[in-house]
């Protein structure tokens, strides 16, 4: 059974016209090969986001008109209202994108902030900004759970 994650992974991958990533028994974890996959996965999903962020904008232009009546105008707000929504979190990605492609290059991608152990390929594949291992992150989760309740 295909959960949400696995979904996303995959697109993420044939995206980038990548397939997951096979590592060798003997491969060592972060190696240059497996960097490149990285580097190439958010690569293209960075470049996926600003073509959806230069749509959004041409949308805008083209689409933006002055109803006389008040409920098409009110309409057409909420519209672009969702739209800047939604850009406003996909410009926060790219920036964390970037973040992480900066990582790539300073060889510290692929280990937890927290506790410095493998984050894992296939966590990656699936989240490749993920800067935490799936432990230390249910822990967070948990305590952030806890915080607010």
């Amino acid at each position: 059974m295909s959960t949400g994650n696995e979904t996303k992974s995959l697109g993420l991958l044939a995206l980038a016209g990548l397939k997951p990533y096979q590592p060798s028994a003997d491969e060592e974890y972060m190696n240059e090969a497996q960097m490149e996959h990285f580097r190439l996965l958010l690569k293209a999903w960075r470049n996926q986001l600003r073509e959806e962020v230069d749509r959004t904008v041409t949308h805008m232009k083209d689409e933006a008109a002055n109803f006389p009546d008040p409920v098409d105008r009110a309409a057409q707000e909420e519209e672009f209202s969702l739209e800047l929504r939604t850009r406003d979190r996909e410009r926060k990605l790219i920036k964390k994108i970037e973040k992480t492609l900066k990582r790539i290059e300073d060889d510290d991608f692929g280990f937890c902030d927290q506790c410095g152990i493998e984050i894992g390929i296939r966590r990656l594949e699936a989240r490749p900004t993920a800067d935490l291992c799936i432990d230390c992150k249910t822990m967070a989760e948990i305590k952030e759970k806890q915080l607010q309740g």
